[in-house]
C-alpha cells in the first residue's frame, strides 16, 4: 500500500501540472464584425491592432478593441501574432502619442465586453479565446 502511494503521488503531481498547463493556455482568435467580407492575414492584422493603418483592405473603417492590460489573452495576442511583448507595445504606444500619432486600441473589460462590442459594431475587429466564439461574430484567424 505504502508503495503504491509512492508511485501514484508523483503520477498525480505530474498529471496536475499538465492539467494546469493545458488550461492556462488559450488561442486568441481574431474576429469581426458579421458582415465584414474583407479576407485578413497576419501582416493586415498587424497593422492594424499597431495603428499602421485605420483600414480593411477593402477600404471599410477598422475599429479595432484590445482585452485590458495584464490579461493573458493580450500577452500571448501581442506574442504571437504582433510579435511584440507587453514592454515592447507599452514603449510603441507611448512613441506613437507622444508624437500625436495613432491611437492604441480601445481596451474592454474582458472577453464578453470584445464579443458584443465586436457583434454590435460594424468595423470592429477583437481577439477571444477560440471558445468564446459564437454566432454573433465572424472569425477570422486562429
Amino acid at each position: 500500500m505504502k508503495k503504491t502511494k509512492q508511485l501514484l503521488l508523483p503520477l498525480c503531481a505530474a498529471l496536475s501540472l499538465f492539467g494546469a498547463s493545458v488550461t492556462s493556455h488559450a488561442d486568441a482568435v481574431v474576429i469581426v464584425h458579421p458582415s465584414n467580407s474583407s479576407s485578413l492575414d497576419d501582416e493586415q492584422i498587424t497593422k492594424i491592432f499597431l495603428g499602421q493603418t485605420k483600414t480593411f483592405a477593402g477600404g471599410s473603417e477598422a475599429t479595432p478593441v484590445d482585452l485590458k492590460e495584464g490579461s493573458a489573452l493580450r500577452e500571448d495576442f501581442g506574442n504571437k501574432v504582433l510579435k511584440k511583448n507587453p514592454s515592447q507595445l507599452k514603449a510603441l504606444w507611448a512613441r506613437q502619442i507622444f508624437t500625436g500619432g495613432a491611437k492604441p486600441p480601445k481596451e474592454l473589460d474582458g472577453e464578453d465586453a470584445v464579443l458584443k462590442f465586436v457583434a454590435s459594431t460594424p468595423g470592429a475587429i477583437g481577439y477571444v479565446d477560440a471558445g468564446k466564439v459564437n454566432g454573433t461574430v465572424k472569425a477570422v484567424k486562429r
